[in-house]
């Protein structure tokens, strides 16, 4: 069996972590973001984080936590 080749530059993919934190540069926030995966995702949705600095994916349940 061959061994695996040099990993590619990572990127964060979707569902690989249960807590999120993004800045306001982050906003709008949706899920899954910009720089994940998306061959192996759900749909984007947008999440309302503004208000309460918390949101919640509902496909995935990703939790994501508004830092500044």
């Amino acid at each position: 069996m061959a061994a695996a080749s040099a990993a590619a530059p990572a990127k964060a993919m979707p569902n690989a972590q249960k807590v999120y934190e993004v800045s306001r540069a982050d906003l709008p926030l949706s899920c899954p973001m910009p720089d994940m995966l998306l061959w192996c995702s759900h749909p984007k949705v947008y999440l309302p984080i503004e208000a309460t600095g918390k949101a919640k994916c509902p496909y995935c349940g990703a939790d994501y936590v508004l830092v500044d």
